[in-house]
């Protein structure tokens, strides 16, 4: 799993880009409940998704 999906995070779903962007609220193992913006709270396997996080100061 990525060392940097951690609480506080944001983060986008490659497979579900309409989702539109998530914060992660846990990280425990390789499985990360996150809280998309159209999508809700979702909980997802990292060991299955690869998620890839947002740089708030260069992806914006």
């Amino acid at each position: 799993m990525d060392p940097w999906i951690v609480p506080g995070a944001l983060v986008r779903h490659p497979q579900q880009s309409q989702w539109g962007l998530g914060q992660v609220q846990s990280a425990i193992g390789s499985r990360v409940t996150v809280n998309f913006e159209h999508a809700g709270k979702r909980v997802l396997d990292c060991d299955i998704v690869m998620l890839e996080v947002v740089d708030p100061e260069r992806d914006f």
